[in-house]
């Protein structure tokens, strides 16, 4: 069969790879010039960053994909697993280190904090059945209804072992007493553009996926990940076409019969698998009002400013991965929560030249820092900028004499590069008890027409977007043949 696959993002890429494997006819058309979408890097002077993901988890997923087109993630990029996994930072000065071994954290934690060790142990057991549940409930296939996740359960317990009906935060409170772990317990909401105090306690298994699948790097930074991707599917025979515009999905009424691109132009096809952000599909290229007011009501994940630093000279004590978290993490949700810019917000800095010298001058840093922001709202970026830098010398990193150059991002600038309506990154947030089933499913409402990417299920992030390729894949064989 024909398909048409709008949009080269991760998704997208890994959709084709799938399809072809599979023998069907796979073109891929990009409105931008480059692939990959929000898998995106800056180079200037000597100075390489990333603009979207930083970090790669469940490698393994990728692995499977390569190895359908004959090859396999190891032959087409050199991965490093991180140790430590994430240094993370409180105003008082206090430090924590995440090493890559899961036996020593608990110790390192006592040290941290007396008592600590036992409560992340009781931790990381419950994690793991919840990853263990996720795997082969929620990301087993399509999630349309409760029911779908229902139908994958071994048994009635398994409603309650998964937490979704309490909060991550409240869970946080629950297993541990020092309010640094519950806000770094906190942290894996905002992976997907949430809040703690409103997203599922099953984003808790994020801590059981670091800690036994590890934190990977790419050397050479995480476009070369991208760059694999775009290798990969042209060895599988898929057709790559940037520069091409879609501008509607055509159908007959009851099924796909191609798309109409935006010069005027029509490529027919027997299916269409849609990587570009859910609201878009269906507010412009197949307006559906049904589907596109579920999408409002939903709620928008946040979005993002993001600076680009290239600095000058070394700098002690700093990591790879990095987290400066705020006084009062309840007061900066409310903010977000309320569609407001948090007055002390949590600073995320990637610095990838610690483990990569190559993406930065002899003595020079490539820092890499992001705050969230609501969606949907103005930046002042001269000013959000100073803004950072000064707490981040508050804390004593003092980077203001030291940067050659900043670049960055606003959410406007997410809306204009991958039309991520409202500059939402992950599109829906995970905020609710029934969040994930409000997120779009991959099974549009158009025969032949399929959807992929961080916007629909099971979301956003690297191993997701996977996971929602290999998704369409079996649906357009079980469906198709």
């Amino acid at each position: 069969m024909k398909v048409i696959v709008i949009g080269a993002g991760v998704g997208g890429l890994a959709s084709a790879i799938r399809l072809a494997a599979a023998g069907h006819q796979v073109e891929v058309l990009e409105r931008n010039s480059v692939v990959g979408g929000k898998l995106a890097t800056l180079e200037e002077a000597g100075y390489s960053f990333e603009l979207g993901p930083t970090l790669l988890t469940l490698p393994h997923l990728f692995d499977e994909l390569f190895q359908l087109a004959g090859t396999t993630l190891a032959d087409e990029v050199d991965l490093v697993r991180l140790d430590p996994q994430i240094r993370y930072r409180w105003p008082n000065g206090s430090t924590l280190d995440v090493p890559d071994d899961p036996a020593g954290f608990p110790s390192a934690l006592d040290a941290f904090s007396t008592g600590s060790g036992p409560q992340w142990q009781q931790f990381a057991e419950h994690t793991a059945i919840l990853w263990e549940l996720s795997e082969r409930t929620f990301l087993a296939g399509p999630m349309n209804s409760p029911l779908a996740m229902l139908s994958r359960m071994r048994s009635p317990l398994d409603i309650g072992r998964i937490d979704g009906q309490r909060t991550l935060a409240k869970s946080a409170a629950a297993h541990f007493d020092d309010p640094r772990l519950q806000q770094l317990v906190g942290r894996y909401a905002t992976y997907s553009g949430s809040s703690p105090f409103l997203a599922p306690a099953t984003l808790a298994c994020i801590a059981h996926v670091e800690q036994a699948f590890g934190c990977w790097y790419v050397m050479g930074g995480l476009g070369r990940l991208r760059d694999a991707l775009e290798r990969v599917a042209a060895c599988a025979g898929v057709v790559i076409r940037t520069g091409v515009d879609v501008g509607r999905v055509a159908f007959d009424g009851r099924k796909v019969t191609g798309v109409e691109l935006a010069d005027g132009g029509a490529e027919p096809s027997d299916l269409v698998v849609s990587n570009v952000d859910a609201a878009h599909l269906y507010t412009d290229l197949l307006p559906n009002p049904k589907q596109a007011k579920r999408l409002d009501q939903a709620g928008r994940s946040t979005s993002a400013f993001v600076i680009c630093a290239a600095v000058r000279g070394r700098t002690e004590g700093i990591a790879h991965h990095n987290v400066f978290f705020s006084l009062h993490d309840r007061q900066e949700f409310k903010y977000l929560e309320a569609g407001q810019m948090a007055i002390d917000p949590t600073i995320y800095a990637c610095v990838s030249s610690v483990t990569d010298p190559g993406r930065a001058p002899a003595d020079g840093e490539n820092w890499y820092m992001l705050v969230n922001t609501p969606a949907a709202t103005g930046v002042d970026r001269k000013m959000m900028t100073a803004a950072v830098l000064n707490r981040l010398a508050e804390r004593g990193f003092d980077l203001r004499t030291r940067i050659d150059y900043t670049r960055t991002l606003v959410p406007a600038d997410f809306e204009a590069r991958y039309r991520a309506v409202d500059g939402a990154i992950y599109g829906t947030s995970s905020n609710g008890k029934r969040a994930a089933f409000a997120r779009p499913g991959n099974a549009g409402p158009v025969e032949g027409l399929y959807l992929v990417g961080g916007s629909v299920h099971p979301g956003g992030g690297l191993p997701m977007v996977a996971i929602s390729a290999r998704i369409v894949a079996d649906l357009v064989a079980e469906r198709h043949g």
